[in-house]
């Protein structure tokens, strides 16, 4: 087995788990605070629809709502799929779902906020949302940063459940790889890519964390 074939097989998947992992969280972190925020909406109907999408995504499994969104068009409608589709279907299943678990941790975290700092941004005359963005928001980021990176680190793994759609992301290819060479080596390979991924993932959010830190709880 060629090994620096195999490596570069193996980046050029890796470059489309790169790309899935970037598109969700551009995707998801920002709709999970609208979410978050329809959640706990004072307006009945939007806070109990916004409590169904999110018991759906949390409570089905991530590959089956890849597959309903991919194929959904083509067993309702007949329609002809493209591979352009199936990577647009892939970002919206990841976004979705991932946007789902984010507002539930922002939930959490602006609920963890004490009333009486809304109470004071309001004496000292600040708006709603000058209180949210510029007091409450912050603070919220602060706490929740351990959860978030848990989530965060989950989606460095479940790209690879875009295989099931034909995508040729880094473990498809090692998948492919292992079984032409009839060997693991392929596996271990995307194995450590995952993992110094992840690492510095990790090590990127403790930096983010320790900047957060003058906030006090």
């Amino acid at each position: 087995m060629d090994v620096g074939a195999t490596l570069g097989l193996l980046a050029q998947g890796f470059y489309s788990s790169l790309l899935i992992f970037a598109i969700t969280l551009i995707g998801a972190l920002p709709l999970g605070v609208l979410i978050a925020l329809c959640r706990s909406s004072r307006f009945a109907p939007l806070a109990y629809l916004t409590r169904i999408y999110i018991s759906i995504m949390r409570g089905t499994p991530l590959m089956l709502q890849l597959i309903a969104i991919t194929f959904g068009p083509f067993y309702i409608f007949h329609l002809r799929l493209s591979t352009e589709w199936k990577i647009i279907a892939c970002s919206i299943g990841f976004i979705l779902n991932y946007a789902a678990y984010f507002a539930e941790i922002y939930r959490s975290g602006i609920q963890s906020i004490p009333q009486g700092q809304y109470e004071a941004a309001q004496v000292l005359g600040y708006t709603r949302k000058q209180t949210f963005m510029l007091i409450v928001l912050p603070q919220v980021f602060k706490r929740i940063l351990p959860a978030l990176g848990n989530e965060i680190i989950t989606l460095v793994k479940d790209t690879s459940l875009a295989y099931v759609l034909g995508i040729a992301e880094m473990f498809s290819v090692a998948k492919t790889l292992a079984a032409s060479a009839a060997s693991m080596i392929p596996f271990a390979f995307a194995a450590i890519i995952y993992w110094v991924f992840s690492s510095l993932i990790e090590i990127v959010l403790a930096k983010i964390e320790k900047h957060f830190s003058y906030y006090s709880d």
